[in-house]
């Protein structure tokens, strides 16, 4: 017995290896999310601090502006009224990114759903904890370009993640890190 070559069981191994890897694609998720959620609180807090009651500020001339707006609705202000929807909303898309986190294989798709879902927590967070109360806060909305909406970087972050999760379907790339070639 003592000449017995140890057994290595390649049925751990395997199953060790990709929890390892789906651990780091799901700390690159959560770091972005918190990256992306720190910057939009900050960048809020200063626009509450700063910018409120004064006059814009221009960035480039006419074509970009910073503005404080507090904003009860969405995008272009759709929804005035329906805050409560969009908290719903906001809270179901962070459940449908932890849900999908425990089959992530990609760091893309971590990137694109990190940047989702600190985008949604940073407006969810206004829309909890500011005026005028809770469930029904108003967003705070500064980054103003010429000829469109007024939007924040949390607005940014979502669109961003938005994107890169449509190009990534589009070149068959999975969460799980499978690539179907059509």
């Amino acid at each position: 017995m003592a000449n017995a070559e140890p057994t290595i069981d390649t049925q751990d191994e395997a199953t060790v290896e990709p929890t390892r890897r789906g651990s780091r694609r799901i700390a690159v998720l959560l770091g972005v999310a918190a990256l992306a959620y720190v910057l939009d609180l900050v960048s809020k807090i200063w626009v509450v601090n700063s910018l409120e009651g004064h006059d814009p500020i221009d960035v480039f001339g006419q074509y970009l502006r910073l503005v404080a707006i507090r904003n009860a609705g969405a995008a272009f202000g759709f929804g005035q009224g329906m805050t409560i929807v969009f908290t719903i909303i906001a809270t179901s898309v962070i459940f449908v990114i932890a849900r999908i986190a425990r089959k992530l294989y990609s760091v893309p798709w971590a990137i694109a759903l990190g940047l989702l879902l600190g985008g949604a927590f940073g407006n969810l967070t206004d829309r909890v904890f500011r005026a005028p109360g809770f469930l029904e806060g108003h967003v705070v909305d500064f980054i103003a370009p010429a000829h469109f909406a007024v939007f924040n970087l949390a607005d940014s972050a979502i669109v961003c993640g938005g994107i890169l999760i449509v190009l990534l379907s589009f070149k068959g790339l999975d969460p799980d890190g499978t690539v179907h070639k059509d």
